[in-house]
């Protein structure tokens, strides 16, 4: 599988939230950064975070704008919209940085316009 064909398998795995699938993607240290959280290391906390997030957003759902490719890693502007647990519509901007290797994801750090609703 391609790169380009691993981030859009990532973000369409992510809007399904198929953590199952994901592991499949993920390597097994990857790093994920999101704001206003500690760094997360290893799929285990990872996998943690995102079932936290899936319930403060039940419905969130993610759509790639365009994809920058160097080498390894990739730039990722996206859009998404969605409810969070108390029924309010959200929606958002940002930017995902990937890494890959060996045809897995190792990093993975999120930046987003509004970081005030987190």
């Amino acid at each position: 599988m391609s790169d380009t064909q691993l981030i859009h398998r990532f973000f369409d795995v992510f809007n399904h939230r198929d953590l199952n699938r994901m592991g499949d993607l993920l390597n097994p240290d990857a790093e994920l950064y999101f704001p206003k959280t500690q760094p997360l290391i290893g799929k285990k906390r990872i996998f943690k975070f995102l079932s936290i997030l899936f319930r403060q957003y039940p419905e969130l759902t993610f759509s790639i704008k365009r994809v920058i490719l160097q080498g390894n890693q990739a730039a990722v502007h996206w859009t998404n919209q969605g409810m969070n647990r108390r029924r309010e519509p959200y929606q958002n901007e940002g930017v995902t940085i990937l890494e890959m290797l060996d045809g897995k994801i190792s990093y993975i750090s999120d930046f987003f316009k509004d970081t005030e609703k987190l």
